[in-house]
């Protein structure tokens, strides 16, 4: 498993990013039972950085608190049978050629938006970015929350991601 995590702000968020990025990272793989070894990129930015990818990409102008960029385009969520038998899709674009892990995609979280809202929400800023993490992985593996129904099974596994871990409100 490959877990690339930069930081590109001077806002200190003072706790070991890194440490639970990881984490959550691995128990979201597990818990969605990814059979294939994979990557993942993770950056820390400030809000006027991911709003200006906010803006870019999304057509939102506005800073936001997370960012996902999935690299697979999933049949349903967290189907990765289908990844090998979809005849229209190329899998050799989701498995990065050198090291063979399957590309899940990239994750920018603002990090002054991880402490805003651990306040606002009255939790920890380590549980703030834990949610944010699993949040987007949830992303990554193809589950979105546009629909309320879909939005309820999203919060529900992320929810359980982070139970696992014994990060709670």
């Amino acid at each position: 498993m490959t877990i690339n995590i930069e930081y590109e702000t001077k806002k200190p968020l003072g706790l070991d990013y890194e440490l639970i990025i990881k984490e959550v990272v691995n128990e979201a793989v597990d818990y969605e039972k990814c059979p294939y070894e994979a990557e993942v990129n993770v950056i820390l930015t400030d809000n006027e950085t991911i709003h200006e990818i906010n803006k870019e990409h999304r057509k939102v102008d506005s800073a936001t608190d997370v960012l996902s960029f999935p690299m697979i385009e999933y049949n349903t969520p967290a189907d990765f049978e289908s990844l090998e038998e979809d005849m229209n899709v190329n899998t050799e674009d989701y498995f990065n050629p050198e090291s063979g892990e399957l590309m899940l995609g990239d994750i920018v979280i603002s990090v002054e938006k991880v402490l805003e809202q651990a306040e606002k929400y009255g939790h920890s800023p380590k549980r703030e970015l834990a949610f944010l993490v699993a949040h987007s992985m949830m992303h990554l593996f193809g589950y979105d929350h546009i629909e309320d129904t879909w939005a309820q099974v999203m919060e529900k596994k992320q929810n359980e991601v982070l139970q696992h871990l014994g990060i709670n409100r």
